[in-house]
């Protein structure tokens, strides 16, 4: 069974690098009208194209952008703000940890704190970023973000890039958002709760319809306080040179919000002068993102948004044979997990081994890090062999049955079951062959294949 998504969508994905965030948008309203299910089809698509591009070529900053429109966040700012300004980032960066502050944390959130920090640290890297208090807030941000992911020590080193910077009089221009900060400290939610109680008994006290909104941080201060959260945790110490607790005191206009942590950090942490010993002569190279955890968050994503597209046509279709979890098992299999992999592809077989409507699973190149290097040399055969394979819109697709049977022989001999099990596996194999018409070039090469690996191994 041939789906049209299987065709159309991958050709359309293949140019995403060359796709502005306004077509992005664009093509995203329209593919509602056609059919719900086509939405998560093409995010999972596009998330394994926008991997499969980073993996060679890293993440530029338009993919980033591009990708930014895919979860549905269409960022749009104001067109008179430079496009490359440290402003403009963080404008982005703020408005995805907006939405963040309000969700669950699944795998698309996952990707979204990454897209986050990648806005950050464009903003440090614009060349305006040190001149004001730009600098000092998006390392705020990234320590926060770096702390929700657990990786303390990368939190704590932003911490003390702002602590230690020498320009405080710009610092005070802007603010850390409550609002914008997930949930990682108790003592911080009890400081906003507190600081919104306060500001609604002013407004009655005074009768003032509107107030300056409290529910924010100065920006060193919240450094200080995150600073030293994170020390309680990691339980370690700082031997670098940070701007004294008392000068930051007597240099910013405090807020209620910085009374209120800075008690805590007092009550908690018992805070004391930092005493230096050796200042650390390597610091934290801000402007640097590590991309590998985006690569990988962007591919198990895909794969959760292929196995509920498969769920939606399982039930729009309402076939008995019709199966959900190929991708599930492809990426098992990937992962090393082959007992999973292995019980997936077994009950696939046992489901569809009969069936006259079976799906197929597309092998466009945006797909092949998803198969191993069996099924790509395959691919690229049946590419040469079959002329009909090499259009623009055609794509060469495996059938779930034949991908089952490749997993679950791989399976069997990567976890040596007996030879009785593989003999059942080679009658399988033979029935698969019968059913598959002549023009299935690709599933007669697997089948064929898969047919020699038993026979050797059993030989």
């Amino acid at each position: 069974m041939f789906l049209i998504a299987d065709f159309l969508i991958p050709a359309d994905v293949s140019r995403l690098s060359h796709l502005t965030v306004r077509s992005c948008v664009c093509f995203m309203t329209e593919l509602p009208k056609i059919d719900t299910s086509l939405v998560i089809y093409f995010n999972a698509v596009a998330y394994l194209h926008a991997a499969y591009l980073a993996s060679s070529s890293g993440f530029s900053d338009e993919l980033i952008d591009v990708l930014a429109t895919i979860p549905g966040l269409s960022i749009n700012t104001c067109r008179h703000i430079n496009q490359h300004s440290s402003e403009l980032s963080l404008i982005k960066a703020t408005k995805l940890m907006k939405v963040l502050a309000m969700k669950s944390r699944g795998t698309v959130q996952l990707i979204e704190i990454e897209l986050s920090k990648s806005y950050l640290h464009r903003a440090l890297r614009c060349k305006d970023s040190d001149s004001d208090s730009i600098y000092c807030l998006a390392n705020v941000y990234l320590a926060v973000l770096y702390y929700t992911k657990g990786q303390y020590q990368t939190a704590i080193d932003h911490c003390i890039l702002v602590i230690r910077s020498h320009d405080y009089s710009q610092c005070s221009s802007h603010v850390v958002q409550g609002e914008l900060l997930p949930k990682i400290d108790d003592d911080i939610d009890s400081v906003l709760g507190l600081a919104v109680f306060y500001q609604q008994i002013r407004r009655a006290a005074l009768n003032h319809q509107q107030t300056q909104h409290v529910a924010v941080f100065s920006t060193e201060m919240f450094a200080h306080h995150l600073h030293n959260r994170y020390l309680s945790i990691t339980q370690t110490s700082t031997n670098v040179q940070l701007r004294p607790l008392g000068k930051c005191i007597n240099d910013t206009q405090l807020l209620i919000t910085d009374v209120l942590a800075l008690k805590s950090v007092y009550r908690k942490f018992q805070y004391r002068p930092i005493t230096v010993r050796n200042c650390r002569q390597e610091t934290l190279n801000a402007a640097e993102l590590n991309t590998s955890e985006l690569v990988e968050l962007l591919q198990k994503s895909a794969v959760e948004h292929l196995t509920t597209y498969r769920q939606v046509h399982a039930r729009d279709f309402g076939s008995a044979a019709f199966v959900t979890t190929d991708f599930e098992a492809l990426n098992a299999y990937k992962h090393g997990d082959y007992q999973r992999c292995l019980l997936l592809s077994i009950q696939m077989v046992h489901k569809q081994l009969y069936a006259t409507r079976v799906a197929n699973v597309c092998t466009h190149p945006m797909f092949i890090h998803m198969f191993d290097e069996d099924i790509v040399s395959l691919t690229a055969l049946t590419m040469i062999v079959d002329p009909k394979c090499r259009g623009v819109l055609s794509n060469v697709c495996i059938n779930q049955v034949t991908l089952s049977l490749y997993l679950m022989t791989k399976c069997q001999l990567t976890l040596r079951h007996s030879v009785m099990s593989l003999v059942q596996t080679l009658d399988y194999i033979e029935v698969a062959e019968r059913r598959h018409p002549a023009h299935h070039t690709l599933d007669h090469l697997t089948l064929k294949m898969t047919k020699r690996k038993i026979l050797a191994y059993i030989k």
